[in-house]
């Protein structure tokens, strides 16, 4: 019979979630907001989902666990403290759950949030087989979960715990146990995540900077020492998760807006959002308008900049486009969109309305500037991307931070903003123009276009 395991990665969001299967029955950890991949990949293998479990109330993303039991009949799983406000099962350390030859066992182990738990499996088919461990934001490859989401706890004390958590219920496991994460690189739940789909606890134990702290008190300091600040979305997509999120296609339906009714709608406090490529954003776009293009992280920089409260208007490409901006926003819980600008930025154009441009200029032209004229030069990255490495002279103002700080920048001088490659940067521009500063630009490839020059 055996046990079959799918992994699902949502590479916007630097989410993994897993499906695993036997003896007919199937169950789903960590589901994103849209569900339908799961459905169809357990009806092509004649599985029934009869299980969803949360490793945690996830705090960067909103979980299609309601809808996917709704849709399935199966039962949620979560961690006892999490408190959840609906129907589910409150699993404890030890308890299990056994379909066909797949047995998994919970382990409570919080500190990243005082609800975690982490999933041991076993194949009973293969007793010789190594054990795989779902372990949520618990432990990632080459990180571990950041300890600063409790509104009852600080983070020290969120660490404290989580160093237990890892040496009395992880680090005791074979070192052959197969670490599954539900983040890679990229996520906003760790600081040093690695690009590995699955490690291994021994690789772990080896190269993770936190389980290899020599003490309780090393770790602590490891955790939360210059902590990057945590996005004010991430509270609300935590109280999402813990009641609920609609089904997404209880949502309402998004509406057509003519040219006058975007800037009707843009003088009672709306906001464009354009998510065309950054270099069509640059070269025009409707006045005021944010962009954040769909080609990165999309979701999780719109949630950050914009919040969830925002009402929303949409400039995209097409209605391909469209779509995949709105779900990729829902995933996030960013649901306030009112519309979407009828036929683009062509019928705005056709419409008669005024346009934007942001001027771009190469690393070459950066470097002949300087010495010469009156600049600032604006580095969005990460402080740690800024120390590892930046433009002697440069201002370090992470994008994250940018609207909080307007304050802190000069308004006499030209300012050349850059990111590592050039969407944070796109993004930042366009969030200083709308504040108000005319001179400025867009360096053309970020940090990595003026290393490249030898610069």
């Amino acid at each position: 019979m055996a046990v079959e395991l799918e992994r699902f990665y949502l590479g916007c969001l630097a989410h993994a979630s897993y499906m695993v299967g036997s003896g007919g029955e199937a169950a789903v950890i960590d589901p994103q907001r849209d569900i339908d991949q799961y459905l169809e990949r357990a009806a092509e293998r004649g599985w029934q989902i009869r299980h969803v479990i949360e490793t945690h109330l996830h705090a960067d993303f909103v979980s299609g666990h309601g809808e996917l039991a709704e849709r399935t009949g199966a039962r949620i799983y979560f961690g006892a403290a999490a408190n959840a406000l609906f129907d589910h099962v409150a699993v404890h350390d030890g308890d299990q759950i056994r379909f066909g030859d797949c047995r998994l066992r919970f382990l409570e182990t919080p500190g990243h949030t005082l609800e975690s738990v982490c999933v041991l499996m076993e194949d009973l088919s293969a007793p010789g087989q190594p054990m795989v461990l779902f372990s949520g934001d618990t432990l990632f490859a080459g990180d571990v979960g950041r300890p600063d989401l409790s509104p009852t706890h600080t983070p020290e004390q969120l660490a404290a715990i989580l160093y237990d958590s890892l040496h009395q219920k992880l680090m005791p496991l074979p070192d052959d146990t197969v670490i599954y994460p539900a983040h890679g690189a990229g996520s906003l739940c760790g600081r040093q995540l690695g690009p590995e789909s699955w490690s291994t606890l021994g690789r772990q134990k080896q190269t993770n900077y936190a389980l290899r702290a020599g003490s309780r008190e090393d770790f602590v300091h490891l955790l939360t020492a210059e902590m990057p600040p945590r996005p004010e979305y991430f509270a609300r997509d935590v109280d999402l998760n813990r009641r609920g999120a609609t089904a997404l296609a209880e949502l309402k339906e998004l509406e057509a807006l003519s040219p006058a009714q975007v800037r009707e709608r843009q003088q009672a406090g709306a906001l464009v959002v354009d998510t065309r490529p950054a270099i069509e954003f640059a070269a025009a776009h409707v006045p005021g308008s944010i962009h954040i293009g769909l080609s990165g992280q999309y979701a999780s920089w719109a949630a950050r900049i914009l919040g969830l409260d925002r009402e929303l208007i949409l400039c995209c490409e097409d209605d391909g486009h469209l779509h995949e901006s709105r779900l990729r926003l829902a995933r996030v819980g960013v649901e306030n969109v009112h519309g979407y600008l009828r036929d683009g930025l062509a019928g705005w154009v056709r419409d008669g309305g005024r346009l934007e441009y942001i001027p771009q200029i190469s690393a070459a032209e950066v470097r002949e500037l300087l010495g010469k004229e009156p600049v600032c030069i604006l580095d969005v990255r990460e402080t740690s991307e800024f120390e590892a490495g930046h433009i002697a002279g440069a201002l370090s103002l992470p994008l994250g931070e940018l609207e909080s700080r307007l304050g802190e920048l000069p308004r006499d001088r030209l300012l050349i903003v850059h990111c590592k490659g050039g969407y944070r940067s796109s993004i930042a521009t366009s969030l200083l123009q709308r504040a108000g500063l005319a001179d400025l630009a867009n360096l053309t490839g970020g940090y990595d276009a003026w290393k490249a020059t030898g610069a």
